[in-house]
């Protein structure tokens, strides 16, 4: 017990550099949210769900945490800070990180019965901050979820959502993760050649391009005079 309390810690360690020992670890809302969960959760499926629902909203008061006890979850699942939800019949793989003020939310079926109402996360999967995931649908292993973005949509395995209504970045974890990457962060931008550039300077540089393009257009075209006379092009004369 105190072997896996402690993996769990330090797992929990390599994800965070913020504590100084696995003591200040414990005093982490997520690590008792996840605690509170797992009794929750057994009470749950003891059919004792108003005992179940006591824990749950105990956890929540003290954490600011809202597990629901109906929800799986795997290992080393780590929430940073607190103000989350999440709902009953979300499924969370191993070694999963949400970050605050995420939501795990369902959707109401269309034929009105009860069922996967929630999404499922699988291994590795990282959820920045503030963002949601609504509807029965699968986060894919090692992919990751931007700050604020809205996923209602199932997601690929290792690719990275941005926006609202969320898109894929169409770049692949595995060709730029370094082990860890904190809040779902998006992957640094490459122009032509390869090399890693600054996303905004590059969007900055495109418009530019398109700019400059525009212009082009116009200059070989004729342009009306208010008088409704044609005037000379740019590039030349009306005749």
């Amino acid at each position: 017990m105190f072997d896996r309390l402690k993996s769990y810690l330090d797992s929990i360690h390599a994800r965070d550099p913020a504590p100084r020992s696995r003591w200040e670890i414990l005093l982490y809302p997520g690590v008792w949210a996840v605690f509170f969960h797992r009794i929750a959760s057994w009470l749950f499926d003891a059919k004792l769900y108003f005992l179940a629902r006591f824990v749950n909203h105990f956890s929540r008061f003290v954490t600011a945490i809202d597990i629901h006890p109906g929800a799986r979850i795997g290992k080393n699942f780590f929430i940073d800070h607190g103000f989350t939800v999440i709902g009953e019949t979300v499924e969370i793989g191993d070694n999963v990180t949400i970050y605050q003020c995420v939501t795990l939310g369902g959707t109401n079926p269309t034929n009105g019965e009860g069922g996967k109402r929630h999404p499922t996360l699988r291994d590795n999967v990282i959820i920045g901050s503030g963002a949601q995931i609504i509807g029965p649908i699968t986060v894919g292993e090692r992919a990751r979820v931007g700050a604020n973005a809205v996923v209602m949509e199932d997601v690929a395995d290792g690719a990275t959502m941005i926006g609202f209504k969320a898109r894929s970045t169409l770049v692949s974890a595995e060709e730029w993760i370094r082990e860890f990457i904190p809040y779902g962060s998006t992957p640094p931008c490459e122009d032509a050649e390869g090399n890693r550039v600054d996303c905004i300077e590059k969007l900055e540089g495109e418009l530019m391009a398109m700019k400059a393009e525009i212009a082009a257009l116009k200059a070989g075209q004729q342009l009306p005079s208010k008088s409704g006379e044609p005037i000379a092009k740019r590039s030349g004369t009306v005749d």
